[in-house]
C-alpha cells in the first residue's frame, strides 16, 4: 500500500488538515504527530508545514503566535470563514468520488 497511499494522500492531505483545523486549534508538530497516531506514519513534518504555510497564504486559517517553553513561539492554527467553505466544498468533492468509487468496486455504471 505504501506508494499508493502516499499518492493517494497528496491529493487528500489539505482537506485531512482543514477537517482537524475545524475541531480546534492547532499547531505543526501537534497535526503531525495527531496523523501518526492514526496511522500515516510516513508523513513528513516537513509536508504539514510546507501545507500549513500554503493554506495559510490562500487565506483559509488564521494563525496565532503562542509562547513555546522550548524555542520560538509557536505558531497556531485554526479554521477561519474561508477555510471553512473550502472544508465543505472538500467534503461534498469527497462524497461525490467515494459514491462514485463504490460503485465501480462493486461492478455497477461500467460502460
Amino acid at each position: 500500500m505504501g506508494k499508493q497511499l502516499t499518492e493517494m494522500l497528496k491529493g487528500t492531505l489539505e482537506g485531512i488538515v482543514l477537517a482537524i483545523l475545524s475541531g480546534r486549534p492547532a499547531y505543526g508538530y501537534e497535526i503531525t504527530a495527531w496523523l501518526r497516531e492514526q496511522g500515516f506514519s510516513d508523513i513528513a513534518e516537513g509536508t504539514i508545514y510546507a501545507l500549513l504555510v500554503r493554506i495559510e497564504q490562500r487565506g483559509l486559517v488564521d494563525v496565532e503566535k503562542v509562547p513555546s517553553e522550548k524555542g520560538p513561539p509557536r505558531k497556531v492554527y485554526s479554521l477561519d470563514a474561508q477555510g471553512r467553505e473550502y472544508l465543505e466544498e472538500f467534503w461534498r468533492t469527497w462524497s461525490f468520488l467515494t459514491e462514485r468509487l463504490e460503485q465501480l468496486r462493486k461492478g455497477g455504471n461500467q460502460p
